[in-house]
């Protein structure tokens, strides 16, 4: 089949929503794109672990910490999932790391922001985890085959996530003046790294438009930024907490909240490597990956010993 065929039969698959799989021919530019996109997520999910693992130790009540320590460990499940995902259109996991540890590779701006309150595991569990499921639901039915089948257990567990942080938010706000002044804060400080988690603006997206032509995203940016705005103002409500936005206001005509500008100034600074915490937490990444050295050396050498005893019994037989 020529490549103008090849095309064609892909084209075809995208516009009948029949899944592209691994061994099905697919453009390069569209390989490229899932390569940058599912890394860049499991980068983000693995990344995404620190900023909460340091309060494992430090969480109010046995229950909080166990709770927190499920939530870490799924994040760490979720990076696995999207690498082998990742893998299945031939780029290794060492590459993946690779370009993770040398800066090539991004991952989700709002995890190079501190957690300075106990606050702020509900903010990033209610903000953070809820853009995500935003962003998330539409991958279920994203045009490659394993990508969206991660989703789906993917979200399942990041609606419980999102569930634990409005938890903590609403026990924080109906307690004491103190409490819910740090629940205010951190809702403050979350507040506009959140949105800025959709990305920028669709006019200087530069891959949303040939994304969703290849149904590899459903909706624009500034469409999901818009619909969780929607519902992200309406929780505030019910926790009694006052979004940082002097310019919101509901839109009867639009039927929509306007909302103030965001400094994009900020957004890009920080996807540059000089947000409050990217030093910290790609030092944190090598750092791990240096110490875990010996297990991986370990966990061939048995693979090798296992291969050579197999090897052996089959000559034997």
């Amino acid at each position: 089949m020529n490549a103008d065929a090849l095309q064609q039969k892909f084209d075809a698959q995208i516009d009948n929503e029949t899944s592209i799989e691994p061994r099905d021919w697919m453009p390069d530019d569209y390989r490229k794109t899932l390569v940058r996109q599912i890394s860049q997520h499991a980068h983000s999910e693995i990344v995404g672990m620190l900023p909460e693992g340091n309060w494992i130790t430090r969480a109010p009540t046995l229950r909080r910490k166990a709770v927190l320590l499920a939530k870490v460990q799924d994040e760490a499940g979720h990076g696995l999932y999207l690498y082998s995902a990742a893998e299945t259109l031939g780029i290794t996991r060492d590459q993946m790391y690779d370009q993770l540890h040398s800066g090539k590779a991004k991952y989700s701006s709002i995890f190079n922001y501190p957690t300075l309150t106990w606050a702020d595991m509900g903010a990033i569990g209610w903000l953070v985890d809820g853009a995500a499921i935003m962003n998330q639901v539409p991958l279920c039915r994203t045009s490659f085959g394993p990508y969206a089948r991660a989703m789906v257990r993917v979200c399942k567990e990041e609606s419980f996530h999102q569930r634990q942080g409005f938890e903590i938010m609403l026990t924080l706000s109906k307690g004491t003046a103190v409490q819910k002044k740090m629940a205010q804060d951190a809702l403050n400080r979350w507040w506009w790294p959140a949105l800025m988690m959709f990305g920028p603006t669709d006019d200087h997206s530069p891959h949303t438009a040939r994304s969703i032509r290849w149904r590899i995203k459903r909706f624009t940016n500034d469409e999901l930024r818009q619909k969780f705005i929607d519902v992200t103002v309406e929780q505030a409500k019910v926790l009694g907490l006052t979004v940082p936005d002097p310019d919101l206001k509901w839109n009867e005509a639009r039927g929509h909240y306007d909302f103030g500008p965001i400094n994009w100034q900020e957004f890009y600074e920080v996807i540059a490597g000089n947000g409050p915490c990217n030093k910290e937490r790609l030092d944190a990444r090598r750092k791990a990956w240096e110490r875990g050295q010996w297990v991986r050396d370990a966990a061939l050498a048995y693979a090798q010993k296992r291969q050579a005893r197999q090897a052996a019994k089959k000559e034997a037989a």
